[in-house]
């Protein structure tokens, strides 16, 4: 699981492992003072750079393993854009060549609309917006692309030219209560006959791996009918996406030459063996290889990885992440997994829920070396793997922060929304003092001892297909709660984590509450309902606890010179929401009790004051920093000498985000 999508100046970090609103600060990162961190801003997106702190300290050969391991991921990056929508690679294709070879007037105002409207695809990874996953609506007409296809000369018709400008397909992903979730998605992991009742009724009698080791069915396959029958696509070399899979391999067998250990080349040749095959059992084996090599440097995220695209949480979409240790804040970071039993002894979770040896949690600080697929340009913060439950509770699981991505957004400047939606000067002086603390702390939380928490009860089937839709962000919620949990416990100081866990738990809650219960609403639509996982769980875990607490005025809901606000007057009782809260996310989890959790979902997090919604709007217009962020990844040139062999390997950085895109367009383009 991950942390995603950063809204930088209010938001809270709030996810699983890829969840989060808010950055987290780590220890400083020597940067160069003159780093130019912002690269571009459009619409509603800013792009920025990272560093990769420690790479030129790195041994030659464990700048070979970085530099394989980045062009593997980079070799499957059309998987991603095919995944997201069927007409994808077509409308991609026709947007370059425009952009590339177009002569015409380049100042008009259709021409800087159709240049925006290429960097938002681009950015997402296709016709759908990356966070809202509404289909993104072009600032030019029809005519005027038509125009531009014949002046350059480049095809593109029927639906894939239709789509963009109509009313099809409109969603990649819709979970919403009350609709085929999959006829209803345009996601591109079903063919578009099939329904809920197909998936369902497929996984029913399909195999699911041995008993009591599940494997992860449906994570590499594309489910469709042929000749009236429902049968999977597996993504595989000499299968669907094979072309480009079988780029990925030859890059992925150089990685394995300049392996640093043995168990990091037999992590690496498991990857491989199952990119050749498809077999899931494989991937498990993959799986528990790669979480238990813990040596070495440099680490890696590659394959058909989360399933938050896919609506009924079977399909897995494509990414890669890059990562090299920063040894100092790991070191400081491993209190938590040493620590982890406790947390889960004194968790507020029903003793049978709880784990009685929890095992193999381990976390660290990384620096991104480059990113891929899912995970590009818009990336996580902080990531927790492997995702299948059994693996996790035998084996354990790896948590990371991306350091160095955090340092990026913090270092690319804030701005004034903290002011404009806190309630008070005193919520404002512990948001500067200690939010950025209790950010990372959250997601560290979060990721290390939240998603390793809890087991479920025996003969009791996955979240995926018990809590079905609702599983994500039921999942990100609990981690969360764990989270904030903790956060106003006296052990993160007996631990040496922080130097006062009232005020550091205190702005912690605010900053969870703000972001909750208003914040979050600038990036969605007037009129729309809630429906990203991450931001849906935040809603329903912040109005469910504002609810309970009502009795007591835990939160109350303050109206100022027309403003509103939220304020906390207990935090005390506020943990003890969240404790109880927390406890019942984890018995519907360990229950599989979709009743409650659609209950809780569809009760809290969904829908939206519409009257509050359309004031947060208007007092977040004077704030011009866009609402997402996302990066270029820095270029690594291999040197190499008189016979072909890399001497060393160096860093650059791109000038624009446009010239990235279409570099990548040129050499990784791999599947027709």
């Amino acid at each position: 699981m991950k942390l995603k999508h950063i809204l930088l100046g209010f938001l809270f970090v709030g996810l699983f492992w890829s969840c989060n609103e808010k950055v987290e600060e780590t220890q400083p990162v020597e940067v160069k003072t003159d780093f130019e961190y912002l690269v571009d801003q459009f619409a509603d997106l800013k792009i920025l750079r990272y560093q990769i702190p420690g790479f030129d300290e790195l041994t030659l050969k464990e700048k070979q393993l970085v530099y394989y391991m980045t062009q593997a991921g980079l070799a499957g990056r059309d998987i991603m854009w095919d995944q997201n929508y069927r007409h994808n690679l077509e409308i991609r294709d026709a947007l370059e060549n425009i952009y590339s070879t177009y002569n015409g007037d380049k100042t008009t105002d259709d021409w800087l609309a159709f240049e925006v409207y290429v960097k938002r695809v681009w950015f997402s990874n296709g016709i759908h917006h990356h966070y809202s996953n509404d289909k993104i609506k072009p600032e030019f007409k029809a005519d005027f692309l038509t125009y531009l296809l014949k002046e350059t000369d480049t095809p593109l018709e029927g639906e894939a030219f239709d789509v963009i400008f109509n009313d099809k397909d409109a969603k990649k992903v819709n979970k919403k209560k009350g609709v085929d979730n999959v006829a209803a998605s345009a996601i591109n992991f079903y063919g578009p006959s099939i329904t809920d009742a197909d998936v369902e009724n497929f996984y029913k009698t399909a195999y699911k791996g041995p008993k009591d080791r599940p494997i992860e069915a449906g994570l590499n396959s594309t489910l469709v009918r042929e000749d009236g029958k429902v049968v999977e696509k597996v993504w595989k070399s000499g299968g669907m996406y094979g072309s480009a899979i079988d780029e990925v391999i030859k890059w992925l067998e150089k990685a394995q030459g300049v392996a640093e250990n043995e168990k990091q080349a037999e992590s690496l040749g498991l990857l491989i063996e199952y990119y050749k095959t498809g077999d899931l059992n494989i991937w498990d084996e993959y799986c528990i290889s790669w979480v238990t090599s813990t040596e070495g440097n440099i680490d890696w995220i590659n394959g058909f990885v989360e399933v938050y695209n896919d609506p009924k949480g079977y399909r897995g979409s494509y990414e890669s992440i890059i990562q090299v240790k920063d040894f100092e804040m790991s070191k400081q970071m491993a209190v938590l997994s040493e620590n982890a039993q406790w947390f889960e002894d004194n968790a507020p979770l029903m003793d049978s829920h709880k784990k009685s040896d929890v095992v193999g949690i381990s976390y660290k600080t990384v620096n991104v070396a480059g990113e891929a697929g899912d995970a590009s340009p818009s990336t996580p913060i902080g990531v927790n793997l492997p995702n299948n439950n059994w693996i996790r509770q035998k084996h354990g699981s790896k948590s990371v922060s991306l350091g160095n991505i955090i340092d990026a957004y913090n270092n690319a400047g804030g701005s004034g929304r903290l002011k404009e939606f806190a309630h008070d000067e005193e919520e404002i002086a512990l948001e500067e003092k200690y939010g950025k603390l209790a950010d990372k702390l959250h997601t560290a939380l979060h990721e290390v001892i939240g998603h390793a928490s809890g087991q479920i009860n025996p003969g009791i089937g996955q979240p995926k297909e018990t809590l079905k839709n609702y599983a994500s962000t039921m999942e990100e919620g609990r981690a969360d709660l764990v989270g904030l949990y903790y956060l106003m416990d006296p052990k993160l100081q007996e631990l040496g984590l922080v130097d006062n866990w009232e005020e550091v738990g205190k702005a912690a809650y605010d900053g969870y509450i703000r972001n909750g219960l208003i914040t979050q609403l600038v990036r969605i639509e007037l009129g729309n309902d809630i429906e990203e996982d991450h931001m849906v769980n935040r809603q329903w875990v912040s109005a469910w606890a504002f609810e309970k607490g009502k009795a007591d005025n835990v939160i109350e809901k303050v109206e100022k010179d027309g403003k509103t606000y939220y304020n906390i007057n207990d935090y005390a009782k506020l943990r003890e929401l969240f404790g109880q809260l927390l406890r019942e996310t984890q018995r519907i989890k360990s229950e599989g009790d979709f009743k409650a959790a659609q209950d809780l979902v569809e009760g809290y997090g969904v829908k939206v004051d519409q009257a509050l919604h359309a004031q947060v709007l208007d007092r977040n217009q004077q704030f011009k920093s866009a609402p997402y962020s996302g990066f270029v990844n820095p270029v690594l040139v291999p040197e190499t000498n008189d016979t072909g062999e890399i001497v060393d390997v160096i860093v650059t950085q791109p000038e624009t985000f446009e010239a990235q895109m279409l570099d990548y367009a040129k050499r990784y383009s791999f599947l027709d």
